[in-house]
């Protein structure tokens, strides 16, 4: 099946005996069974079942397969946030001493989750600018257990070369993990381009209106897991083969810190994901638009967008996703004060700290999500307090263009 068509027919494709379409919602914390021996055989893993939504629930696994059928891999974890499914995924891969390559651009919540957990366990983060191979492979030794970066960097919009960094991190066997959250599975298959985990905030553009925290993990097949230098998916590995990271991910770190999702949130992203595609030619068609008037506004500084023509990354950009790059744009003002005046002055678009949403949402960076971060943090994530980061939503462009251009002067 094609994108759009998996989004909608892919998972149990079972026959619902009231003549329902889509899966209900099991909001059951436990399952029962006619006997005791046969609830042994579940935990014992001689039988499939469900036992404690914790651990799994048939409502969040439709969500697991169908995410996994559009990702094609080989399987996939739905967690509770989009942090919960790098947590499992690096608490999985690393132990005390360990260290890990990361681009020097992250999302705040995933540089403070490195910086205020990782490192107080022990594992040392490199940060580096993940585009400069020759750089980080002087960092690379045996105990480098991932490579870790963003599809498309929030907010600076860095757009790394996949194909170039996995083929490097395959020469030293050590996995490659991206968060494709901005670019989504619509824009980016990912690993068509070399990526072993592929991780999603599903809060954002796959469930798509601001309803549901949530995330997922999913490994794509392509890592050898019997060459792991993690002992523990090295030795799962001798019992069930190519799944050995994602048992060990679920068994060892997921159910026994209590990454669930909510039964209902995963409902929610099950019906967002079947517009993924519809909307993300939306949101794509509309930042575009917006991010070319705002190049020519006399009041902005600088407007950054992969898909301006004169963006660094837009070459790139263009090969890996399809000449399409998403609703997420920047741009800078004079001062922290008209960035405050310009989204004060805002009648349609909203302030707060989400992005993917249908709604054009907006946000200052600097004094909000990377405000427990130093400036030198913030300069590497490319945050200063000029900067107004933009949710472009799928209103009409025209609405959109003039609650912006009503707002930049009253400035």
């Amino acid at each position: 099946m094609e994108f759009e068509t998996k989004t909608i027919h892919s998972g149990f494709a079972k026959e619902d005996k009231f003549g329902a379409t889509i899966i209900p919602i099991y909001e059951n914390a436990a399952y029962s069974y006619q006997t005791a021996e046969e609830l042994q055989e579940v935990f014992e893993g001689k039988k499939f079942g469900y036992v404690y939504s914790r651990i799994s629930n048939p409502t969040v696994t439709e969500f697991e397969l169908r995410m996994n059928a559009i990702e094609e891999g080989i399987g996939a974890i739905a967690t509770s946030s989009g942090m919960a499914a790098i947590a499992t995924t690096v608490l999985t891969l690393t132990q005390y001493e360990d260290e890990i390559i990361s681009s020097d651009c992250l999302f705040a919540g995933t540089y403070l989750f490195f910086k205020d957990v990782m490192n107080k366990y022990g594992v040392k983060v490199h940060y580096v600018n993940i585009n400069e191979v020759d750089e980080w492979k002087k960092l690379i030794n045996n105990k480098t257990r991932l490579i870790f970066f963003e599809s498309i960097s929030n907010p600076k919009l860095e757009v790394p070369n996949l194909k170039l960094i996995s083929m490097v991190a395959k020469e030293y066997n050590i996995p490659v993990v991206v968060d494709n959250t901005v670019s989504t599975p619509y824009l980016w298959r990912a690993k068509n381009f070399g990526a072993d985990i592929i991780i999603h905030s599903a809060t954002k553009y796959i469930s798509g209106n601001g309803s549901a925290v949530g995330g997922i993990l999913i490994d794509t097949g392509i890592y050898d897991w019997k060459r792991s230098s993690v002992n523990q998916i090295k030795e799962m590995s001798q019992k069930v083969g190519r799944l050995a990271f994602i048992i060990t991910a679920r068994s060892k770190v997921y159910q026994n810190i209590g990454f669930a999702p909510s039964p209902f949130n995963a409902f929610l992203h099950i019906l967002g994901l079947e517009t993924l595609s519809l909307r993300m030619e939306k949101h794509c068609y509309n930042a575009l638009q917006l991010a070319e008037y705002l190049q020519n506004h006399k009041k902005i500084i600088n407007v950054n967008y992969p898909g301006l023509k004169e963006n660094k990354f837009y070459d790139i950009g263009k090969k890996q996703f399809n000449n399409k790059f998403s609703g997420l744009l920047t741009f800078f003002l004079e001062s922290k004060e008209k960035c405050f005046k310009f989204i004060n002055n805002l009648k349609l678009a909203k302030n707060l700290a989400n992005i993917g949403d249908t709604r054009t949402l907006v946000i200052h960076p600097d004094s909000t999500i990377y405000i427990n971060c130093t400036k030198e943090e913030k300069n590497l994530a490319g945050v200063n307090e000029n900067m107004v980061r933009v949710s472009v939503g799928i209103e009409n462009v025209n609405d959109i263009i003039d609650d912006f251009n009503q707002s930049l002067q009253k400035i």
